[in-house]
This record gives structure tokens, C-alpha cells and sequence, in this order.
């Protein structure tokens, strides 16, 4: 009933009427430049930057012509493998790395727990250099391809994206009661299939929330994969600004298509967005409470 009580008095802050004005005041600020951006591939090249605001007639092609023109089938296909691979990894490892912080204590076990707090306030811009620097050693010194590869960008966003989904985990696996790991131990179960059947299930939440935001790491990055991509493994996010690099100074720029491909390569988050939900909004809640 206080549970109750306190959810209610949490969403009577704001009266109704208030609450739906910034409700809509934040929904425009945030569709403004949605709308502006699918506008934009609708409409021909030559009315881009005029004076009206709807074109004369809808530009629908740019959706067909921008395949041939920015190569967007093999970014696609480039960032998503990327990137999947890249999360998987991330989650796997971080999950193990939670559930030893979590159940048992060592040396060294705050350190660690700091040093990912310290990983996310260093700037992505000074990583690059050295990261180059040492994939350039590593070819040097084993005769082994690795600037231009998809192992090179992988190893790259898992400097990134390990770090927060191994905190986001501790603080996840925290909340679960270790009496359900006892009890299955008295069962029988080894710790990985404690693990696997038992604490595995119940930190879903945790895990698609580790898992997005990991796959966000590689899916949005530009820095990186411009400088540790070749033409063949180039993600979506290199093609099209390639692309947007090769439309500055010609005689007509083809705004149309370049809108249009930043539209679909949004629509795959949008995507994950809108399957993982529920879990999204379970996961980011729950890591917090104590069971």
C-alpha cells in the first residue's frame, strides 16, 4: 500500500494538464529533426535549401538510386556483424566478470571496480592514436593483418563497450538474492550451471539493456572505424559520410540520397528499440533495487 501510495504521489508532481504540455513540448523538440530528415529524402535535389518548405513533388527514387550511389548494402552488412559480434562479446564477458565481483571477494576487487568507472571518463579521441599504434606494433611484430580487419574494429569497441556492460551487470547481479544460487547448489549445480539456469534467466532485463547499449557503441562510432577500416570493411557510418565528404562542392549535391540512407541505416536501432522495450525499461529500473 505505501509502494502504492508513493508511485501515486510520484506521478501527481506535475498536474495532468502540465504533464501533457511537457509531454508534447519534449515529443516536438525530439521529432523536429526526425521529420526534417525524412522531408528532406522526398525531395528532389534542386528544391533542397529553396524557399518552400514541401517540395513540388515527392523525390520518392532517392530510396532506389541511394543503393548504387553510397554502397549502402555492404556498410549495412558491415555494422551489423561489427557490432553484433562486438555486444555478444561484451555481454558474455561481462556477465562472467559481474557474477565473480558479485559472489566473491578477492584483491583487487575495488580497483577493478573503479578503474571502469575511470575507463568511461577517458575521451574516445585520445584512445585512437595509441590503439593505432599498437594494432600497427602487433602487424609489425607477429606478420599479422590487423588495421583494416573486422577483428581490429571489434577489439576496438570492446575497449568501450566492456567496461559499462560489466558495471551495469555488478550493479544488476547485486540486486538478485544469492539464496537462489544456494539452493541450487545444494542441488547438485556446478557454479556455471547455477549460473547458466539460474542467474542467467533472471537478469534478462540486464542483459538486453547490456546488450543495446553495446551494440550502440559500434553501430554509432565514426572516429574509430574511419581510421581502422579499409574500403572493404567500412560500416554505415564511414559510407555515409564518405559519401556526405564527396557532395561538399560539387555542382549538385545529392541531399536527397544522403537523407534517405541516414534513414534506413537508423530504422535497425529503431528496430531493436521497439522489440526490446519491456526489456529495456525493466532492465535500466531494476539493477538498482535491492531483492
Amino acid at each position: 500500500m505505501k509502494n502504492r501510495k508513493r508511485q501515486i504521489d510520484t506521478q501527481e508532481i506535475l498536474p495532468p494538464t502540465l504533464r501533457i504540455i511537457a509531454i508534447v513540448v519534449l515529443l516536438i523538440f525530439a521529432m523536429i529533426p526526425l521529420a526534417y530528415m525524412i522531408l528532406l529524402s522526398v525531395t528532389p535535389d534542386v528544391e533542397i535549401g529553396g524557399d518552400n518548405l514541401l517540395p513540388s513533388q515527392w523525390a520518392f527514387g532517392n530510396y532506389l538510386q541511394m543503393w548504387s550511389t553510397v554502397n549502402l548494402q555492404q556498410g549495412l552488412l558491415n555494422s551489423v556483424f561489427i557490432s553484433v559480434i562486438a555486444s555478444c562479446i561484451a555481454v558474455v564477458l561481462a556477465v562472467g566478470a559481474a557474477y565473480i565481483i558479485t559472489r566473491f571477494t578477492f584483491l583487487g576487487r575495488r580497483p577493478y571496480l573503479y578503474s571502469l568507472i575511470g575507463l568511461q571518463t577517458v575521451p574516445g579521441v585520445m584512445l585512437l592514436l595509441p590503439l593505432f599504434v599498437l594494432f600497427a606494433s602487433i602487424q609489425s611484430l607477429l606478420h599479422f593483418m590487423l588495421v583494416g580487419t573486422y577483428q581490429a574494429v571489434i577489439i576496438t569497441y570492446l575497449t568501450f563497450a566492456l567496461p559499462f556492460a560489466t558495471w551495469l551487470m555488478v550493479s544488476y547481479l547485486g540486486s538478485i538474492p544469492v539464496d537462489l544460487e544456494e539452493a541450487a547448489l545444494v542441488d547438485g549445480a556446478t557454479r556455471l550451471q547455477a549460473l547458466w539456469q539460474v542467474i542467467v534467466p533472471l537478469a534478462l532485463p540486464g542483459l538486453v539493456v547490456a546488450l543495446v547499449f553495446s551494440f550502440l557503441t559500434g553501430w554509432n562510432d565514426v572516429l574509430f572505424a574511419s581510421v581502422l577500416t579499409s574500403p572493404e570493411t567500412r560500416t554505415i557510418a564511414v559510407q555515409l559520410q564518405t559519401f556526405s565528404s564527396a557532395q561538399e562542392g560539387g555542382s549538385l549535391p545529392l541531399y536527397g540520397q544522403l537523407m534517405s540512407s541516414a534513414v534506413v541505416s537508423a530504422l535497425p536501432v529503431v528496430i531493436l528499440y521497439m522489440i526490446f522495450q519491456r526489456f529495456l525499461i525493466g532492465g535500466l529500473t531494476a539493477g538498482g533495487v535491492k531483492g
